[in-house]
């Protein structure tokens, strides 16, 4: 009998929780039960040596694929600031030198922009999302949410450099949206909807 699980290449459950509340709506059929991480599997996060963040979705998603014996679904993402030349790109989660510090990476960043004028803070959130399937099947999707960043982090919603990007055409950053309104927008959510359709077919549907 097919495993019917799809698994998240993260140890990370605020993604989890991002990656279920956009498939629900697209796949209502599906026991988001079935939606794990490599985390709960016991899988180890492989090492992301990739220069993009296409390479990097696809390296995780390839291991947990193949650890597993799943379909494996995995993004890399992060945050392109224009006057930084788009950095910290695939850095974007250890800017500050350690990995996952949200704060010390927020503060680092608006330290470096802390005379740029609002007019030239625009930035964008970018994504790639991967889906490999255990027979060799790879897809690739790309999501963006452009808008600028603010002086200073405000709201306590989401994750990573939410509390400062504010969403052109909105006065609040993401981390002030509520997480549906977030969802509907966000470089992660356009990336894994379009990815939808490969990750039906990799499920059997």
């Amino acid at each position: 009998m097919t495993d019917p699980r799809l698994v998240l290449a993260t140890h990370n459950r605020h993604k989890l929780g991002e990656l279920r509340a956009i498939l629900h709506p697209a796949l209502p059929g599906l026991d988001l039960e079935a939606v794990v991480t490599a985390g709960d599997l016991g899988v180890s996060d492989p090492r992301e040596d990739g220069v993009t963040f296409e390479e990097n979705a696809l390296i995780k998603a390839r291991a947990v694929a193949r650890a597993t014996g799943l379909p494996a679904v995995a993004d890399d993402s992060g945050l392109a600031v224009d006057v930084l030349g788009g950095a910290p790109g695939i850095f974007s989660a250890r800017w500050a030198g350690r990995h996952g510090d949200d704060k010390a990476n927020l503060d680092l960043l608006l330290a470096q922009l802390a005379d740029i004028e609002e007019p030239h803070r625009g930035a964008r959130f970018v994504c790639a999302a991967a889906l490999v399937t255990p027979d060799g099947v790879e897809v690739v999707e790309h999501g963006a949410l452009v808008g600028t960043l603010a002086a200073a982090p405000r709201g306590r919603n989401g994750f990573g450099y939410d509390p400062v990007l504010v969403p052109l055409g909105d006065t609040r950053t993401c981390a002030e949206l509520a997480p549906d309104e977030k969802n509907a927008i966000s470089h992660r959510g356009q990336a894994f909807r379009a990815l939808v359709p490969a990750v039906t077919r990799a499920l059997g549907g």
